[in-house]
């Protein structure tokens, strides 16, 4: 039995689901595939795969061994990349994964221009707000705002994100336009909470050098970017968002952008990944290629007028 093919074909079928669909992406007979795994768990002594007349899902002797033969199967690309002749024109997957807003706005647009530069790479991207286990979904990077928290990751920084308060034009009609902090004292806020860790977000400001939160009252919570931005076009209360995200939004008139004689704090944008990672030619050239697509001018900052 070749191990390595019969662990291929394994998180193959794990991946898409079924036999069929993963001898096709091998370029391999479905009976070839059928044997391999039938020698693979004769091998183990286990049984790795459930098999029913709809799908198939790994056992949990399975899920274990399928994240172990990810990790192993990436390190070994990532091994053969540096010494191989494709060093310099790297190729395979690159699974990433971003928040939706970063994907649509950002990475969407420019993307071409990265995969006309390395066409050898097949990129996947997944673009939501859930926390990422690197290891256990097999991603090889992820683009985060805000404060890193997982410390065993190396992290990249990218840009520090300019932030803009906004509100409904309906909404300021109801209770005023802010002009100062102590006119926040009559108004309410959305707020953001981390999918991650939680963390509920309102607005800050930079008040005598210090990073300062203010405490108003919300009007409603959401986990979601694009949700915080839709529910301040829908008139519930002011929100603090990148200025990338609510461009769009603000040149629609959708939302008007208040308090920007008041400086707030910049919001950090960071490469994050592992570190057995830091060696693959794949995810170092996507993440040189985000620091460059990142310091465009009027990108995630306002253009000077």
């Amino acid at each position: 039995m070749d191990r390595f093919n019969a662990m291929r074909a394994f998180t193959r079928i794990v991946d898409l689901g079924g036999f069929g669909k993963a001898a096709d992406s091998l370029h391999m007979p479905r009976a070839s595939v059928t044997i391999l795994i039938k020698q693979l768990e004769a091998h183990l002594g286990v049984q790795l795969l459930r098999r029913t007349t709809r799908q198939v899902t790994p056992t949990p002797d399975g899920q274990a061994y399928y994240e172990r033969c990810v990790s192993l199967l990436n390190d070994l690309d990532d091994t053969e990349s540096i010494f191989s002749s494709s060093a310099k024109a790297p190729e395979g997957v690159l699974r990433v994964d971003m928040p939706s807003g970063v994907g649509r706005l950002i990475l969407m647009p420019a993307l071409p221009a990265f995969t006309d530069r390395y066409p050898g790479l097949e990129m996947e991207v997944g673009m939501s707000d859930r926390p990422v286990d690197l290891i256990r979904d097999g991603v090889d990077c992820v683009i985060r705002g805000g404060q890193a928290l997982d410390h065993s990751l190396v992290a990249r920084p990218l840009a520090q994100m300019r932030q803009v308060v906004c509100a409904s034009p309906a909404y300021l009609e109801r209770h005023g336009t802010p002009l100062t902090l102590d006119d926040l004292k009559r108004h309410k806020v959305i707020e953001y909470f981390s999918a991650t860790s939680n963390k509920r977000y309102g607005l800050e400001f930079v008040i005598d050098g210090r990073d300062q939160e203010l405490s108003l009252p919300k009007t409603l919570a959401t986990n979601s970017a694009d949700g915080y931005l839709a529910a301040c076009a829908a008139g519930y209360g002011l929100v603090q968002t990148p200025w990338y995200h609510a461009a769009e939004a603000l040149q629609r008139g959708e939302v008007v952008e208040v308090l920007s004689d008041h400086p707030q704090p910049r919001l950090p944008l960071t490469a994050l990944y592992p570190a057995h990672r830091q060696m693959s030619r794949r995810v170092r050239v996507f993440v040189d290629w985000m620091v460059e697509l990142c310091a465009t001018p009027g990108l995630l900052d306002k253009p000077a007028d």
